[in-house]
């Protein structure tokens, strides 16, 4: 179907054409969905003959929608519409003029424009031709200094749409690359979980780092391309962290349905878990580098979980993610290894993969298809096909028996808190109560203990 087509069967377009007279021009993202045929939710509008906000609050009580004022000082405002999926932001043209709101715009293919009323377009970049050929073009140069977060937006786009890069935006990212650091923290946050969540983050990271854009963002990257291939890896480690971000793409796209699902999850950050995942896997092997020692020519990295959770831990606080992000992204890299060590136990038991759905909870589906792709990208000479397959094999296998116990299980009760801890053994808050608060965690998460009489025996017995 047709562009023109789609907009003039598009419902909310069509009631706002019905019960406005205003001349309104969709523009951006939406005339791209409806150019490739992708369901939009987000329909971004130019209204010319009215005051945005006046409009946007007529608009609102037209659609029952909810107002919200983004941008006072650019004029912007959002509609969420009582279905709360779909979205109008509304605006004014800049200068009030349609080709130089256009002019200003990050790319061609976010620079058409078209009257829903009169279904005239205003293409002045030949961004339909681009959305066509997907290709990413500029519409100026300038317009990346102006707000130099469009560097990244280029990549954000290349993954999530598939599109190719032009060669002139390869050598304005070259160009203006230091300018990264100006843009506002969360607008960069904003872009970076966008791009891993799009199905092409592994060609964006390796465009990145050839535009030189990727160790400005994670001064990190320097350190992975140190450390080469061995006879575990057949990549140096840079290349094989993003291999993992391609692989828990591939997976998640052949997983079933109840894997999807979990993964299509909106549980923190505004995004799917799926894209919180494919950034844990490109910082999963971060401890490594420090770690890194050469014993009896074989390359060993001891306890790199831990050591990669605790760096991430300050890289992500300094780039200001929320907190239940790095407590996620923290938790994905200190237990990446984990699901694989269960299933290496000499014999596999319901309550040797019990334990582990205890302590991994709701977060079970994602480690293990970390784990899953951390082995896949790892194929070595001294790894052979058949150590991979018994790997993904047996980790399919604890899955399997997390998706069949998950509808059953419940929280751990508390059988003992710490101030009855202390009262018990008469102890102060010390270390060593932490210590005995894990191991009695430990002792309910293997089924030792179930009641309160055995909890307080087994610290007597500590």
């Amino acid at each position: 179907m047709s562009l023109l087509q789609e907009i003039k069967n598009d419902e909310i377009l069509n009631k706002i054409r019905n019960c406005t007279d205003n001349e309104i021009y969709l523009v951006g993202g939406a005339v791209r969905d409806f150019v490739t045929g992708k369901k939009t939710f987000d329909r971004d509008l130019i209204v010319c003959d009215e005051d945005a906000k006046t409009f946007a609050q007529k608009l609102a009580e037209i659609l029952d929608a909810v107002y919200v004022p983004l941008d006072e000082t650019n004029r912007i405002y959002r509609l969420v519409l009582a279905d709360k999926q779909n979205d109008i932001d509304i605006t004014n043209p800049v200068e009030n003029s349609l080709l130089k709101d256009l002019e200003r715009r990050d790319l061609s293919i976010n620079a058409v424009a078209v009257n829903i009323r009169t279904q005239e377009i205003s293409d002045p970049y030949n961004g339909l031709a681009d959305i066509e050929n997907k290709k990413i073009n500029l519409v100026k140069e300038s317009n990346f200094t102006d707000d130099p977060l469009r560097l990244l937006r280029v990549f954000r786009f290349q993954s999530t749409l598939g599109f190719d890069v032009s060669d002139e935006i390869k050598n304005i990212v070259k160009k203006y690359g230091g300018l990264i650091s100006k843009p506002a923290i969360e607008r960069v946050i904003y872009e970076l979980v966008k791009l891993f969540g799009g199905a092409k983050a592994d060609a964006a990271l390796l465009l990145m780092d050839e535009c030189g854009l990727l160790e400005r963002i994670f001064p990190f990257v320097k350190e992975l391309k140190q450390v080469p291939p061995n006879p575990h890896h057949h990549l140096d480690l840079f290349h094989h962290s993003v291999e993992v971000v391609r692989q828990i793409q591939n997976i998640y796209d052949n997983s079933s349905d109840d894997v999807k699902e979990h993964m299509d999850m909106v549980d923190f950050g505004g995004f799917p878990r799926l894209a919180h995942l494919k950034f844990a896997g490109f910082m999963h092997d971060i401890g490594k580098f420090s770690t890194w020692a050469i014993i009896d020519g074989r390359h060993r990295f001891i306890k790199h979980d831990d050591v990669g959770a605790k760096i991430a831990e300050h890289f992500l606080k300094d780039m200001h993610f929320s907190n239940k992000q790095v407590t996620y992204l923290k938790e994905m890299i200190k237990y990446h290894i984990y699901p694989s060590s269960v299933m290496a136990s000499p014999e596999i038991t319901d309550k040797i993969m019990m334990r582990f759905v205890r302590r991994m909870t709701d977060n079970a589906i994602d480690v293990i298809i970390l784990a899953m792709a951390d082995r896949l990208s790892a194929q070595g000479p001294e790894i052979t096909l058949q150590i991979t397959k018994n790997n993904i094999d047996s980790l399919s296998r604890l899955m399997n028996f997390y998706l069949e116990k998950r509808s059953t299980l419940e929280p751990l009760p508390v059988l003992l808190d710490g101030n009855e801890i202390m009262k018990i053994l008469n102890i102060k808050p010390s270390k060593k109560l932490g210590k005995i608060v894990d191991a009695l965690h430990d002792a309910q998460l293997n089924g030792d203990v179930t009641t309160h009489a055995q909890a307080v025996n087994f610290i007597k017995k500590l």
